[in-house]
């Protein structure tokens, strides 16, 4: 055998399968990282499902929130009972923002309200965490961005999958260089999401492709870095066997220079459920697969061997927990927030893309689509 053949077949062996030598997971700094000494005054604005969340996980760090709002005074009164007895209930959210101890709210409501409250939170000078997805309209978005640019406060986006404990790690490995440049990433996730049928999320359009997705299509772009899409194409369609309303079936090609992704989402999937992330880079590959999205392992290939690093934790109480603190962490380093809504522009814009390609059947470049079709 020649020594180039053998030197393809040792380097075949060290970098994949049961044969690979294993190797030491390369540190990767992946947990939220709190402020050294910024604590300040929290108020949340609107208290429905999803901020039981929310308020576990600023309990669990001892955040200091002082008011709870909601238009249904008992969400506010629950949330109060259950996480922060203390804290001062109003179902106004111009009575919270009017109180100059607070310095950061989380706006939690729903899209169509939350630009009113955003604009008026960043104009009572209080720094803001959006709930996600950040706006309906990429020209709104810019506004509120550059509005709170005019008025010196921040503007984060709680986009908490980046901080799932497997997406955390990936990112942040991805970062360091540990795989070289990404030429690939390929999500898939295939699981139930028929809870929706008879609520609210029945009448959200491209309810998987927009509303679940955009964590994807957000963390695809931190996968991607300071690569742009230059065209998505996406397709939508109805399970037969699905309950739910919308379609439960999508997915969506993205190209890049020099390189490619693809998003699949398979949410009417009762057995065999599985959700895997797999991402080629010039230097080595990272995989994280389990079967949902707080059970996963995470695989890194390069030519040193195969590391599987051991990850603690879980999406629904380190994202969380990020989100936010990433937001006050930047305020006391006077910096922008890596969620800040300019940020998160680039991800919407990527989500509405395929949106818009999904309803059309054409590739469509991201960015051209400004507002989200309801």
């Amino acid at each position: 055998m020649s020594e180039i053949k053998m030197a393809k077949k040792r380097d075949y062996a060290l970098t994949s399968g049961a044969s690979a030598k294993r190797v030491e997971a390369p540190a990767v700094p992946y947990l939220p990282q709190d402020p050294r000494r910024y604590r300040p005054k929290i108020g949340l604005i609107g208290c429905g499902g999803i901020t039981e969340y929310h308020l576990r996980a600023y309990k669990a760090a001892r955040y200091d929130v002082v008011a709870l709002c909601d238009r249904t005074e008992a969400k506010a009164r629950g949330r109060q009972k259950e996480f922060y007895p203390a804290a001062t209930i109003s179902t106004d959210y111009r009575d919270l923002l009017r109180r100059d101890d607070i310095e950061v709210v989380d706006i939690a409501t729903h899209p169509e309200e939350r630009v009113a409250i955003m604009r008026a939170a960043i104009a009572a000078g209080k720094h803001v965490l959006s709930q996600k997805p950040f706006v309906t309209d990429l020209n709104v978005g810019k506004r509120l961005v550059e509005l709170a640019e005019k008025k010196g406060v921040k503007l984060a986006v709680n986009q908490n999958g980046r901080w799932a404990p497997h997406f955390s790690y990936l990112r942040n490995a991805i970062a360091r260089g540990v795989i070289g440049t990404p030429i690939a990433a390929h999500l898939a996730v295939h699981w139930d999401h028929n809870w929706v049928k008879g609520t609210p999320f029945e009448d959200v359009r491209h309810l998987v492709l927009y509303d679940f997705g955009v964590h994807w299509f957000d963390i695809l772009c931190c996968f991607m870095g300071d690569k742009t899409a230059t065209r998505v194409f996406a397709s939508s369609a109805v399970s037969p066997s699905q309950l739910a309303r919308p379609a439960l079936l999508a997915q969506a090609l993205i190209e890049y220079d020099g390189a490619q992704a693809s998003l699949i989402f398979d949410a009417d999937v009762r057995s065999g459920r599985e959700d895997r992330t797999y991402i080629a880079g010039t230097k080595g590959a990272l995989v994280s697969d389990g079967p949902s999205l707080t059970e996963q392992a995470v695989t890194i290939y390069t030519k040193r061997g195969v590391a599987k690093p051991k990850l603690t934790g879980s999406w629904f109480a380190e994202g969380f927990h990020g989100a936010m603190a990433e937001l006050l962490l930047a305020i006391e380093q006077k910096r922008e927030p890596s969620n800040s809504g300019w940020n998160n522009l680039a991800s919407l814009a990527l989500c509405f893309a395929a949106c818009a390609s999904a309803d059309t059947g054409k590739p469509v470049v991201p960015g051209t689509i400004r507002k989200l079709k309801s």
